[in-house]
């Protein structure tokens, strides 16, 4: 089979420049992502390691960058291109563009309902490597395989059923953030790469103008999305596993309403250079990869 045959296919060359694009951010801001993490620790930044061992729990994002993104980019192209056709067919019967049943928002919904779908199917990973590596960061742990084997070393008190509980803590609330942020911040990313489409008359987009683009779309998505993040930072830190609601409250009688801004500044920071870095490095793989058919 020759290379231009293996990359024929678009979900190929999503899966594989995924992976790339989620290894390179993950890697090359790790240090904030910990920062970030120690603010909203309900311990305070100094008693998590403050500026030590930014590096802590590395390990755990070097397992799961890369196949936590492909899955999140083969998910949303597949998707995507599954909502165009219905689309397509919408028009059809509605005699022409613009005029199915959702009009001149069909596009933008689609861009939502196909990144929900993505961030939900990358969860299977995000969230058991989020827990180990958080801990990590946290330093309530040496490192993230301290942290993994102190997990698995409960399958004897809470059995399987519970190390899997354990691994996936925090779940819920992970969706409930990442689907509100994919949604501000895909459709975004999205229309403005349209807009320079049609403003060029090209029909592709160059990596630098993803990267532009992806860091403006996750600057506003992540201050939006705040909130969500410090409830599951403190979810996931939590001795036991507390449910999202009494924690909530917890949180508004002991710290107040700002504490769900804690750690807003590096959020921004970071996921306004991750969005430059994981959507650049993910248009430039996919461009790079096109080549090849």
């Amino acid at each position: 089979m020759s290379l231009s045959l293996k990359f024929d296919s678009p979900y190929a060359r999503a899966l594989l420049a995924g992976g790339v694009a989620g290894t390179t951010v993950d890697l090359s801001l790790y240090p904030i992502d910990t920062l970030k993490t120690r603010l909203q620790s309900s311990s305070g930044f100094a008693q998590s390691g403050g500026f030590h061992g930014v590096y802590k729990g590395v390990g755990s994002a070097l397992v799961g960058s890369a196949p936590g993104a492909a899955l999140f980019f083969v998910t949303y192209e597949r998707a995507k291109g599954f909502f165009k056709n219905l689309r397509a067919a919408d028009e059809k019967l509605g005699s022409g563009p613009g005029r199915g049943v959702m009009g001149d928002w069909s596009e933008p919904v689609e861009h939502m309902m196909a990144a929900s779908m993505g961030e939900i199917a990358a969860c299977a990973v995000r969230v058991p490597t989020e827990v180990v590596k958080q801990r990590a960061q946290a330093g309530q742990y040496a490192s993230s395989w301290q942290a993994l084997r102190h997990i698995l070393s409960q399958r004897r008190l809470i059995g399987l059923k519970g190390v899997w509980k354990e691994m996936y803590r925090g779940w819920s609330v992970t969706v409930i953030r990442e689907v509100p942020f994919t949604v501000v911040q895909f459709p975004l990313w999205e229309g403005m790469k349209e807009w320079r489409r049609r403003k060029t008359g090209r029909d592709g987009i160059s990596a630098l103008e993803s990267g532009l683009f992806g860091s403006l779309a996750g600057a506003i998505a992540a201050g939006i999305t705040t909130p969500l993040d410090v409830l599951k930072t403190r979810m996931m830190l939590a001795k036991e596993k507390e449910n999202v609601l009494p924690l909530l409250m917890q949180i508004v009688r002991v710290s107040g309403p700002s504490a769900f801004f804690a750690g807003i500044g590096p959020r921004v920071l970071w996921i306004s250079a991750g969005g430059a870095i994981f959507l650049g490095s993910y248009q430039w793989a996919f461009n790079a990869l096109e080549t090849l058919r």
